[in-house]
């Protein structure tokens, strides 16, 4: 499989989710339930992604002392985690809806900032993960490195700014 023919897929790949989730969040009808799990469901997406940045961080220094399988395991839990964050996102969509930014002041446009810029590394993170994954999988390993360069500190940033973006709705609430 060629470089652009694995982008190709992974961006259709990732616009469809990009949609869905523009339809999930905005436009699809909120259940409303009021449940204590429901409320627990950011904090749990904020632990979810520290341990994916974790795992992220240790793949990537595993993979600099050629430590292969130790970098394989870390990169395949990362993208576990970042795939139990989706999940626990969608849930919490579904039943609580969007959370809108209460604060006021300088911590407003810092906020915006963040929560942009993630959501928009976010979209670009998603088809550069899921082509470096697929070159590891098919043992096509110098273009994998080569993506691997681009995709790692853009998936990391996301995942630090989505804790920075649980941690500035605590702080305001």
């Amino acid at each position: 499989m060629k470089l652009k023919s694995v982008l190709s897929i992974a961006s259709i790949i990732s616009t469809i989710i990009f949609i869905f989730l523009v339809w999930y969040i905005y436009f699809k009808p909120v259940a409303l339930i009021d449940h204590p799990f429901i409320n627990t469901i950011p904090l749990i997406n904020c632990i979810l992604n520290g341990i994916s940045a974790v795992c992220l961080c240790c793949g990537i220094w595993f993979i600099s002392k050629k430590q292969i399988l130790k970098h394989k395991v870390m990169m395949a839990l990362s993208l576990l985690f970042s795939a139990l964050f989706l999940i626990a996102y969608l849930i919490y969509h579904h039943f609580h809806g969007n959370t809108p930014f209460i604060g006021v002041g300088i911590i407003r446009p810092i906020y915006f900032f963040i929560l942009i810029s993630h959501i928009a590394l976010t979209l670009v993170a998603l088809p550069l993960i899921l082509s470096t994954f697929t070159f590891a999988l098919i043992s096509k390993y110098e273009p994998h490195k080569k993506l691997g360069r681009i995709t790692f500190p853009i998936w990391l940033y996301v995942s630090v700014t989505g804790i920075l973006v649980y941690v500035f709705q605590k702080l305001v609430a």
